[in-house]
């Protein structure tokens, strides 16, 4: 999980953990039942590994303070999608889910200044396993 606003890397660390706790509580709220959080392997790490009507979901949590340079989901491209995918294949190996279907979905959250709360934005299906995006 990245965060692309803060101040230095305890302030992204605090702040990337703080909207990875949002996001699944956003998905749970949504009817998604977590099943892991940060597996992660030399080569990659997936946010969440979610469940939701027999579907696997491998998700990954992007913050950004302001929308000045963009959502936050912008920041994930196919390098960062195959970093992902890979860390899912592993999960994968290690929890056999045969015959599952499974998807790759970003949550973004946006943290504005002055706003009550962050702007959470849940999109299903945003890359392939080839780690191509689709939605944006």
């Amino acid at each position: 999980m990245a965060d692309a606003g803060g101040a230095g890397d305890g302030g992204r660390r605090a702040r990337g953990q703080e909207a990875e706790a949002l996001a699944a509580s956003f998905l749970e709220q949504r009817g998604y039942r977590v099943l892991a959080r940060n597996h992660a392997l030399r080569l990659g790490e997936v946010d969440l590994v979610c469940e939701r009507d027999g579907v696997l979901c491998f998700v990954e949590v992007r913050s950004r303070t302001g929308a000045d340079h963009g959502g936050p989901e912008e920041t994930v491209d196919r390098r960062k999608a195959r970093r992902v995918v890979l860390a899912a294949t592993d999960w994968l190996e290690r929890n056999p889910a045969p015959g599952r279907d499974i998807r790759f979905d970003v949550v973004a959250v946006t943290y504005e200044d002055g706003a009550a709360a962050p702007v959470v934005v849940h999109f299903p299906a945003a890359f392939d396993a080839d780690g191509a995006p689709s939605l944006f």
